[in-house]
């Protein structure tokens, strides 16, 4: 069979691998001094390490550290609030629990772009205000059991192509609370992406549809099928992400034909084909991939490689880089301004968040004697990384944002 990549530039952008190849090339150049936007000081990244350290033994004293996940936030407060919806629904096979489960987790990754700080979700059930990520998981966990994602009044824990083709502006803000006094950052962005995402999945009835009607839990059906086989590695679950959910992503660079998603341009990355200055990054689908790997193994679906993803580009792993000194603007004043998601500052800064945190993964698995079957990504990530982000942001700035403002059309992160 022959290589999909060699016959297309453009396939070859579409994985995991390519988002890592093309970090470090970025992250080559930072370390030559040859960026247009940063510099890189590895010798910081020991420092880094050992706050990440202390942190995961603060959070999980046993260090029996989960993966980076949606399912994480949707514990928010300490309630296991998936459990509650399961246990209430009693699913009558795997196949019908991990179709909801994905369902549940593609949806409320798909809305988990930045809220901005001035939304904040009350939490009916437990009074608990939520706001960022753990709000946004809660407020989309609320509206999957409440039936809105589904077209079938007898099976609301579903979200059905009909069902997310028809949502509208002002439902979801009903579903997320938000209003002028309480105001969520891209509300129609993420509206849109929930509207693509039905049709995306109605276009392709080989990967969502292929035991139930259109959702995009069908998915589930073709990794639990492979898994019967024997284990299904991590990358396979953002292949199969990256090719049925391409019409999601709107207004993106196009090549060949093929929508590239999460793939944006940067100068300084040259290449002697016709990617060359496009760095892909995928950052909201490989939050899906990690967010989909929990389902699988509560169907008793192995997922190996787990590095095969990459960490994620995204403000709290660059932010903690970046207030950590191991990146430097080289115009201060850039820290000042407002940044679109395509500018070159922002695609360098995810760039080399990604390689850099692959370098600190080798960092803290040295320190702690660990192998990455022992240590993966993700659970360095969870342990992690993206609270140390968080916290150092508390620690520097008031009101815990990033260290760069990036304007927000909640499609990206």
């Amino acid at each position: 069979m022959s290589n999909p990549s060699a016959v297309s530039p453009a396939l070859s952008l579409l994985s995991a691998a390519a988002v890592r190849a093309r970090a470090d090339r970025l992250l080559e150049i930072g370390l030559a001094g040859e960026l247009r936007h940063f510099a890189v000081d590895l010798s910081k990244l020991p420092a880094v390490a050992g706050r990440v350290i202390a942190l995961t033994r603060h959070r999980y004293p046993d260090f029996a550290v989960p993966l980076h996940s949606r399912w994480r936030h949707f514990e928010a407060g300490g309630v296991d609030r998936w459990d509650m919806l399961a246990s209430a629904r009693g699913f009558d096979d795997v196949r019908q629990m991990g179709r909801a489960a994905f369902d549940l987790a593609i949806v409320s990754c798909l809305t988990d772009a930045a809220a901005g700080t001035g939304w904040t979700y009350m939490e009916d059930a437990t009074g608990l205000p939520l706001a960022r990520s753990e709000g946004l998981a809660v407020a989309t966990l609320a509206m999957f059991a409440s039936g809105f994602f589904s077209a079938n009044p007898a099976d609301p824990l579903r979200a059905d192509a009909h069902a997310l083709m028809r949502l509208d502006e002002q439902e979801l803000a009903e579903g997320f609370k938000t209003d002028a006094a309480n105001p969520l950052a891209g509300l129609s962005g993420r509206v849109a992406l929930l509207t693509r995402l039905g049709e995306a999945t109605g276009l392709r009835p080989d990967l969502f549809a292929t035991r139930d009607e259109p959702r995009p839990g069908g998915l589930f059906d073709i990794l639990y099928d492979e898994g019967q086989d024997g284990p299904v590695p991590a990358s396979r679950i953002l292949d199969l992400l990256l090719d049925g959910l391409g019409p999601v992503w709107p207004g993106r660079i196009e090549l060949e034909g093929v929508g590239l998603g999460d793939t944006w341009r940067h100068a300084g990355l040259v290449t002697p084909d016709a990617t060359s200055g496009l760095v892909p990054l995928h950052t909201l689908s490989q939050w899906m991939a990690w967010s989909l790997i929990e389902p699988l193994a509560w169907a008793g679906v192995e997922v190996s490689e787990l590095d095969g993803l990459t960490g994620l580009a995204e403000h709290r792993n660059g932010g903690l880089f970046l207030d950590a000194g191991v990146l430097t603007l080289l115009d201060p004043a850039e820290a000042a301004r407002t940044h679109a998601v395509d500018s070159e500052l922002v695609v360098e800064w995810r760039a080399l968040t990604v390689a850099l945190l692959d370098r600190l993964a080798d960092q803290v698995r040295m320190e702690l004697d660990a192998s990455p079957e022992e240590l993966p990504l993700g659970c360095i990530l969870e342990g992690g990384t993206w609270a140390a982000g968080r916290e150092i942001a508390r620690e520097k700035r008031e009101d815990g944002t990033p260290p760069l403002t990036i304007l927000s059309d909640g499609t990206v992160f």
